[in-house]
């Protein structure tokens, strides 16, 4: 595959180092009262992703990603990328190549200008996702619409059920499905999962959430869930479970994720309120 272009040279960019831990969600003796087996929860904050700053982009990464590297964080399930980017007003990417991937984005602030080879353009605001399959190979532009606003978004790449695919582009205004306030499937390639935007990944659904202060949501049971707080503050516990004592249980901050294998996990939303992105994968690359 072929990234983005990198920030120009002569762009001031900081990287920060990025780190994790891996955090049961159950202590000992604070299991789920089912007596199943507890999830086992990878925590990973905000504030130990790695960063690439210049004066036109704030680009967090949830996995390696170009010059930031760690061998022990390079993907999880089918998800190769995870960036929470925020442009300045006007600024953005050129022009650049992908190949092999299915590009993913939900816009969370701001309008976002997408252009691409095969002749797709479109300005996305907050509650359209759109997915953008790479295929044998396309050129795209993502650029900040707006000439006074920052624009944030979060990009997500995954593995294509196949390789050589034609290149393809698709999105929706999910912003309906969302006031309804639980998660939503709003992309996926599973035959069995009804969604408004199709993946070239039958093993792959994105779920999208906006809570409302104290609602729950259950994350899907899968062999590999990666859950993005996007905004809000969370509660992480595993479904049907009961802590004992406070540290029985996840406090999450936004930008804060959950690797998940081995059971569901339910998610309560904070006084703000909680905005979801949930992966859930049904084998890993």
């Amino acid at each position: 595959m072929t990234a983005p272009a990198a920030p120009q040279a002569g762009d001031p960019v900081e990287a920060d180092p990025a780190s994790a831990e891996a955090v049961p969600v159950h202590r000992a003796g604070t299991g789920p009262v089912s007596g199943a087996p507890a999830p086992r929860v990878e925590l990973r904050r905000a504030a130990d992703r790695f960063v690439t700053r210049a004066d036109w982009l704030t680009s967090w990464h949830c996995f390696s990603y170009h010059p930031h590297y760690d061998p022990a964080n390079t993907h999880f399930g089918l998800l190769l990328a995870g960036n929470d980017d925020t442009l300045a007003p006007g600024a953005g990417f050129d022009l650049h190549e992908h190949r092999e991937i299915e590009a993913v984005t939900w816009v969370l602030a701001g309008a976002l200008r997408h252009e691409d080879s095969a002749g797709n353009a479109a300005v996305l605001g907050p509650g359209t996702v759109q997915r953008m399959t790479a295929g044998r190979g396309v050129w795209h532009a993502e650029r900040n619409a707006s000439d006074a606003e920052p624009v944030r978004y979060v990009q997500i790449w995954l593995t294509p059920g196949e390789p050589g695919l034609a290149p393809s582009y698709q999105r929706a205004d999910v912003s309906g499905l969302l006031a309804a306030g639980g998660l939503v499937p709003v992309a996926s390639g599973a035959a069995d999962v009804p969604a408004p935007v199709r993946l070239n990944q039958s093993a792959a659904t994105l779920h999208a959430a906006r809570l409302r202060p104290g609602a729950a949501a259950a994350l899907p049971a899968a062999p590999f869930v990666h859950a993005y707080l996007a905004a809000g503050s969370s509660t992480a516990l595993p479904a049907g479970g009961r802590p004992r004592a406070a540290g029985g249980r996840l406090e999450l901050s936004a930008g804060d994720s959950l690797r998940i294998t081995g059971g569901p996990v339910e998610l309560t939303a904070g006084p703000a309120g909680a905005e979801l992105l949930v992966w859930e994968m049904h084998r890993g690359l």
